[in-house]
């Protein structure tokens, strides 16, 4: 059964899980008062589409604007109020104040249910200049306004983006797209943090094959004016003393934290760095106030097993519009419940496309719990079709269960097909054997037999089975950098092969045809580590030693294509 008792409903906050949940109310109710306050002009937009405005992928202004205050107003009957702040929230009374940014005027409006649906807000760390003309952020289309005017007006031609992000390498791509000199500054040791070195490495490539100067493990010390009469450009510092040469603008992508003071000011309990603490329904610590989107702290579905309950923040756009809607179902009686969020994630970046979902290698060592890992290298459809790409497809599992954590890929066709079918497969609770058993669709110009989600869950179920062990790259660089430990590499790729790209200076190239012949050059004493270009011929191999004797043999997880990848 549902309520339908009219409700006065508040929400503060729309772009998408505001604005979700203000129409999904007026759709399951006509009789309520749904009013929605919003700082700034504009109520929701595309937020996820303005570094293609900018770049001039998209050249429509007006379809950044998804609904408008007047089309919220006519369509849903919703009491819109842009340019409104709210200042404070009296739980007691029940009552929000706000503020009219434009004309200072403040009022109040009472509530029944509230949803706060507050965001997150760009991060602006303490460093001196960084308040200088020709540096932006990017959370709102006024700032996207504002780059694309500052780029017209002052005939940008070199911009420093700082922080390797999503964002961040959305904007390095769509500048180079406008034919800007760009510098990509990233404090970490690597581009998009949510993946492993290795993968991020394929990304850091492109961006340089493109022209880019990408810099990691230096953040920015200090901003200060360019001599010359570009009093409006910048000259660089970095934390290593490193100078970069004047930039006419650059793109503050720095991180972002929640925007929740106005919560914390009202008592909702509040987790250490900033996000509202929810339940299962999204509720908060107080009754009748909600929380939804990138200001909350949400289970972890994939962490949270055997008892253990682990939250974490996920800032994306659709499990903030998810997110509204199930609050305005529940307030109306309906039962739901927020199982988590489990950040599937994809960004373009040149003639790549980099997608993941779920726990990553990083993580998973930090929380302590056994894991492997498999790397597979499938086309994204049957090889002798014309056009198949390479996949570069990571896949982190419990090595005794089969449950699958998460999986990240990279590649310039069929990465996000992938990495949602696995997406979906962790929400259903499927295990690697469940992977390699999953029947998709294939035809020669999409597809393959064994797709390649198939045959990641192959790949990780031998693992499992105890038909192969691995040894991963970070492994196999301690190894080459402490030559005084004995280890035998044999890469059973062909002559051709190995001309073109050596795996590491002491490998002995024994090719796989001819691996039963030489078996006898390859000794049982000693440690040996079997590599190929991909990964499947190194398992052959293994799978031919194992049958022979050979009990002191691993295979590189993912072969020659993931070393190389971060030499």
């Amino acid at each position: 059964m549902t309520n339908k008792e009219p409700k006065k409903i508040v929400i503060i906050g729309g772009v998408a899980g505001g604005a979700s949940a203000a129409a999904r109310a007026r759709r399951l109710d006509e009789t309520s008062s749904i009013t929605l306050l919003q700082s700034g002009p504009d109520v929701s937009y595309a937020s996820c589409g303005m570094p293609y405005y900018i770049g001039g992928e998209i050249v429509d202004r007006a379809v950044m604007s998804v609904q408008t205050p007047q089309s919220l107003r006519d369509r849903f009957n919703i009491d819109v109020h842009v340019n409104c702040r709210a200042l404070h929230i009296d739980k007691d009374k029940k009552l929000v104040a706000a503020k009219d940014e434009v004309t200072g005027e403040q009022s109040e409006y009472a509530y029944d249910e509230l949803i706060l649906a507050l965001g997150a807000e760009p991060l602006k760390p303490p460093i001196p200049g960084i308040d200088r003309p020709g540096l932006f952020k990017l959370r709102t289309l006024q700032d996207m306004d504002d780059i694309f005017a500052w780029i017209q007006d002052k005939q940008v031609k070199h911009c420093v983006v700082a922080g390797a992000g999503f964002v961040g390498l959305e904007m390095v791509e769509q500048l180079v797209r406008k034919n800007i000199k760009v510098t990509l500054v990233e404090m970490a040791s690597q581009v998009l943090g949510p993946l492993d070195p290795e993968m991020a490495a394929i990304l850091h490539k492109e961006c340089e094959k493109h022209g880019v100067e990408v810099i990691v493990g230096d953040g920015i010390a200090k901003f200060s004016p360019a001599e010359g009469d570009d009093d409006f450009a910048s000259v660089l510092e970095l934390q290593s003393g490193r100078k970069i040469p004047k930039a006419e603008m650059t793109i503050l992508g720095l991180g972002v934290k929640p925007d929740t003071l106005i919560a914390k000011e009202a008592g909702l309990e509040i987790a250490p760095r900033g996000h509202i603490v929810v339940d299962n329904q999204l509720k908060t610590s107080v009754p009748h106030i909600w929380a939804v989107g990138d200001s909350v702290l949400v289970r972890n579905p994939i962490l949270s097993r055997n008892g253990k309950d682990v939250t974490w923040a996920v800032p994306l756009a659709g499990p903030a519009n998810r997110q509204g809607r199930m609050v305005a179902d529940i307030i109306y009686g309906r039962q739901r419940r927020y199982k988590g969020t489990y950040a599937a994630s994809v960004v373009r970046v040149f003639g790549y496309v980099a997608a993941c979902v779920g726990i990553n290698e990083k993580m998973l060592k930090a929380e302590g719990l056994p894991f492997s890992v498999v790397h597979v290298h499938p086309g994204s459809h049957a090889g002798y079709f014309p056009g198949a790409k390479s996949i570069n497809l990571k896949l982190m599992f419990d090595p005794n269960d089969g449950h699958v954590y998460g999986a990240s890929a990279v590649g310039e066709d069929g990465v996000e097909k992938r990495i949602d079918i696995i997406s979906t497969a962790i929400q259903g609770n499927m295990t690697v054997h469940d992977l390699a058993d999953l029947e998709l669709c294939y035809a020669p110009p999409v597809g393959s037999a064994k797709d390649p989600v198939n045959i990641a869950g192959m790949a990780a179920q031998n693992v499992v089975d105890g038909l192969v062990k691995q040894i991963d790259w970070k492994e196999l660089k301690e190894l080459q950098d402490h030559p005084d430990i004995d280890v035998v590499v044999i890469d059973v790729r062909n002559p051709g092969e190995v001309k073109n790209g050596v795996l590491v200076p002491n490998a002995i190239n024994i090719p796989l045809n001819n691996l039963r012949d030489r078996m006898h050059e390859i000794p049982k004493d000693k440690q040996v580590i079997l590599s190929c270009q991909s990964g499947q011929r190194a398992y052959y191999a293994y799978r031919i030693l194992a049958e022979n004797g050979y009990d002191n043999i691993r295979n590189l997880s993912g072969a020659y294509k993931t070393y190389s990848a971060v030499q």
